[in-house]
Formats: C-alpha cells, structure tokens, sequence
C-alpha cells in the first residue's frame, strides 16, 4: 500500500464548524478532565492544601505544565491532585455532571468516560458506592445538556495493584446501569497486561466489553500482548503498533503480522495526538503516526486522553489535525464513524446514533 492513498481532498477546517461537528470520544479520563474551579472549590470544602495554586487559570496552566514533561510517569503523577478531591458521593456526582455538560458544549455526542474505582475510596466510599455516584452524576449531565450527549463509563483496574479482577466483577455488576465496560490504565513499564489475565478472563466469560491501555510507552509487544493473549477489542492509545509497519523509500509500506492483525481485524485504536506528545510517545503533530495509521486502513479513533491535564478539547484536537495534515469535514467524519462503530454499544444504538445524529450533522455542514 502507497502512503499517499487517500489524502482528503476536501478543504481545509474552520474552528466555527469544528465546533458545530458531530464527535464521539472513547478514551477521556474522568479525573483528568475536571474544571479547574472545581477542583479549588472541591479542594476547600474537604480539607485538601496540596494544590500548586488556587486561582483557576494558574492551576489550568500549572497542569499543563506538568504535563509536558515528555514522560508517562510524571504526566501521571498530576493526577494526584484531582484524585484527592474525588472522595465523596456529592463531588464525583457534580464531576460527573460537569464532564457531560463539558463535553456537549464541544460537540461531543457520545462517550465513554473511564475511572478507576479504587482510587476513589479514601473518604469511605465503597466500590459500588463511587460507581452509583458516577453513574447518577451522568444521568443527571445528560439531563442538562437536554440529551445532547449520551455517556457510558468505563471501569478501570490500574496496573500496579492487584484489585483488576475485582473491578471486573465491579464492571459485570454493573453493566446494566450505564457501565460499558473495562479498562486497565497506569504505567506500562513494568507491568504487562497480561498480568491482569484473570480479569480479562472473567469478563470473556461474562461475554463483557474491554479495551487495554497499550503501545504507548512499551512498543508492539504490549499491543500484541493486550491483542492476543488477553483479548482487548480496542487498544488504548496504539501508536506504537508503528514499530510493525516498514516504511520503504518509495512511500510503500509493509506491515508486519500484527500489524496487519490489527488492521484487518478493526481493532480500534484510540489514539490521543496531544496526550501522546506529552507523554513521549509522539515527537510532535506534523509526525504523529495517525495520519500514517488512517492511510493504511486501520481504524483509528481520535481522542482527548485528559482534558484538563493535556489542555485539549475535542474541537482542539481536530484542529491539530487540520493544521498539520489539511484534514476537512469528512476526514473528521470518518474518525467520528469509526469511534461509534467501536463503541461499547448495542448496534442497534451504534447504527441510530451514526444515522440519526452523525452523518445528518456533517450533512449540515
């Protein structure tokens, strides 16, 4: 396949439609997209004193900053700070809440929200507790936003603990209830997918959607491990699923078995271009391997990762992609089919939101 197939010939993107386009986001971390004010209003009502500043703008900035430190392990630790204000039913139902309002407001039609229960027990919730406060912060979201956006969350098991397997039950449990499925998210350096076997197993049993966090800092072996030996239907960010494809100097390109798996299996990719610069896994938007990976037919989804902690939006996101690839409405279009179409989702709800509410909005356009 010759990389220059399929360049969109349609005109560059204005930010005023950018904003109107339909969009559907996958990979969004409910801690990592908090309202700055929020977060100090949070932080005073429960006795936090660790924030680096208490005026909203400094705070957004701050966490940007921290953020662009081009390593995975420093952009996580920013989120001790919003963890430590997620403890209580009343703030991760108004977090909620704020999330699917934010994400409206930018155009955002459908997403999948995910969390790590675990992290939000410290004020003597339990388990079952922080999911309901979610879920209910949710339903409620969707109420302002007069069903505007439809969101599903997605439970997450972090990689260095040992309570997956019990987040996956969690998930199973609650299925029913606005959870769409699983996720394990953390550092990979050090701890493989596979790790987590158990839980992945438990969820095939329980015939239950997951995706895996994988080829963002640890290269196609984590991808092949999430793929084959545990199961993942999508892949969490993916990039790395480049060190299987051999770019020749005729602009060629030849793709090795898993690359190849992956492609002609439509397993998504949920790529997140801002997040991936800051974390190291990309050098900068002109290079990043989307643009490569849609070329070559892999469907590939486009993703905020962490508003708040990377500084982006939907709408930002997909004018990163106008200015370094000239991507026009229906590239964009394209993204957003293919983020439904992997989505957590019954297809009858998969079909109705592409038909009815998708490709009705880039037509308007």
């Amino acid at each position: 396949m010759h990389l220059s197939d399929n360049v969109p010939a349609d005109a560059p993107a204005t930010a005023d439609w950018i904003r109107r386009a339909p969009k559907a986001v996958l990979h969004d971390h409910l801690d990592g997209g908090l309202r700055p004010a929020t977060i100090i209003e949070l932080a005073r009502a429960c006795g936090y004193t660790g924030l680096p500043s208490e005026d909203p703008a400094e705070l957004a900035v701050w966490f940007r900053d921290a953020a662009d430190s081009g390593s995975l392990e420093r952009y996580l630790e920013t989120f001790a700070h919003t963890c430590a204000v997620m403890q209580t039913r009343e703030a991760l139902f108004r977090i909620a809440a704020e999330c699917a309002e934010d994400l409206a407001a930018d155009g955002v039609v459908y997403a999948e929200v995910r969390y790590a229960p675990e992290q939000h027990l410290a004020g003597g919730l339990t388990l079952d507790e922080v999911v309901e406060a979610v879920n209910d912060g949710f339903r409620e979201g969707e109420r302002r936003t007069g069903g505007r956006i439809t969101v599903g969350t997605l439970l997450t098991g972090m990689r260095h603990t040992d309570r997956s397997l019990e987040i996956a039950e969690l998930t199973v449990a609650h299925r029913e209830r606005g959870v769409a499925g699983f996720d394990i998210a953390g550092g990979e350096i050090g701890n493989p997918p596979a790790r987590h076997l158990p839980a992945f197993q438990h969820l095939k049993r329980h015939n239950c959607h997951f995706t895996i966090h994988a080829g963002e800092a640890v290269g196609a072996e984590s991808i092949h491990e999430a793929v084959q030996v545990c199961g993942a239907e999508r892949i969490g960010h993916g990039v790395r699923i480049t060190d299987d494809i051999q770019v020749h100097e005729d602009g060629t390109a030849t793709l090795g078995h898993l690359a190849a798996y992956v492609r002609d299996n439509r397993i998504a990719l949920e790529v997140c271009p801002t997040s991936n610069l800051q974390t190291g896994a990309a050098k900068d938007y002109a290079t990043h391997p989307i643009d490569q990976l849609r070329r070559l037919g892999f469907r590939v989804t486009l993703n905020t990762d962490n508003r708040l902690v990377s500084g982006t939006t939907m709408s930002q996101e997909f004018q990163h992609m106008v200015d370094a690839f000239g991507y026009g409405p229906e590239v964009f279009e394209e993204f957003t089919v293919a983020a439904v179409e992997a989505a957590f989702l019954p297809l009858p709800e998969r079909r109705r939101i592409i038909d009815e509410v998708v490709r009705p909005g880039y037509a308007a356009l």
